[in-house]
């Protein structure tokens, strides 16, 4: 490079550099420094079960929220996780109740940053709820009792009911361990559709339309509610490695005074009756516990994995 280019270069350089320490003396920060203050405050979830109803349980967190932080809250029932995760990149979003692999994905995507881990009380083996605690979960594939189909290797040519394919429980974990069967969910005369809700699957199962189902273990008890036969009527052929269960989170520049206000907050209404019979009634959450981010490396595996299906 001739000398005269490096001089200007240099200029243009020292510049630049001026410039942005003007900007910082002028208090003119970064949008992702961490200083982000909400005057309203939007919190999205992501259907668990019916879309619907679920719309309708989260309504009474608007309030309770608002008078926790003393700003206007909206709450929005999201169609899908990975709108979910561009709502947080976008900034349209500002907290989140993230399934692991939508969690996995924000943090690597935009930096998310976890506050709180979900907490729910274990099933025994009839899936009836014990006393003791947990920050994981478990992925069913669940079929008639009187379909014939007794093992994975018979769901080949078969129609199974998946969620979207970023939800951990409903499509990634069982689609994985699946492939490491030798049974492939894109292959092996298999086809796959999507429903809104891991009851919903049950249902389709339930009610013929799909063969086996993608289901977190409880989906079946709450699908029972609708239908009370189909905890005789059906039968679990197959159970996935712990998942860890979903985090809540901000987007990455909420400033640190503010991820405390809205962790207390929510700590705060899930140990209040009504609070605690919401996010009972949404996740099955019997509280919420610390979040530890290498909980989720057995999920960003899956992830890598679960990319070479079509391969």
């Amino acid at each position: 490079m001739k000398f005269g280019k490096v001089v200007k270069t240099l200029a243009v350089a020292s510049a630049m550099l001026v410039m942005a320490v003007g900007l910082t003396a002028c208090g003119k920060k970064s949008a992702d420094t961490g200083s982000y203050e909400p005057k309203k405050l939007v919190v999205e979830f992501k259907p668990s079960s019916n879309a619907g109803s679920m719309s309708s349980q989260v309504k009474p967190l608007e309030g309770m929220l608002s008078k926790k932080l003393g700003i206007p809250v909206k709450v929005v029932v999201n169609t899908s996780g990975s709108s979910m995760v561009e709502a947080l990149g976008s900034k349209t979003a500002d907290v989140a109740f993230l399934s692991p692999a939508d969690y996995a994905l924000a943090h690597k995507n935009y930096g998310v940053k976890p506050l709180l881990q979900g907490e729910r009380y274990k099933y025994d083996a009839n899936e009836n709820l014990t006393s003791t605690k947990r920050d994981d979960f478990i992925s069913e594939i669940v079929v008639k009792k009187d379909s014939g189909i007794n093992s994975i290797k018979d769901l080949k040519g078969k129609k199974i009911a998946t969620q979207d394919a970023t939800s951990t429980a409903g499509y990634i974990y069982p689609a994985v361990e699946l492939n490491e069967q030798g049974i492939n969910i894109h292959k092996d005369g298999i086809k796959t559709f999507t429903v809104k809700g891991h009851d919903q699957a049950v249902m389709a199962v339930q009610n013929g339309n799909a063969d086996a189902a993608f289901c977190f273990e409880g989906a079946r008890k709450i699908a029972a509610k609708d239908d009370p036969k189909i905890m005789e009527d059906t039968k679990v052929i197959y159970k996935t490695k712990a998942i860890p269960n979903d985090a809540v989170v901000v987007r990455k520049d909420m400033s640190s005074k503010w991820d405390k206000k809205i962790t207390d907050a929510l700590l705060s209404i899930s140990k209040e009756k009504e609070g605690h019979e919401i996010m009972f009634k949404l996740y099955g959450y019997e509280g919420f516990t610390k979040v530890n981010d290498k909980s989720f490396d057995g999920v960003r595996k899956h992830l890598e994995e679960v990319k070479k299906l079509d391969k």
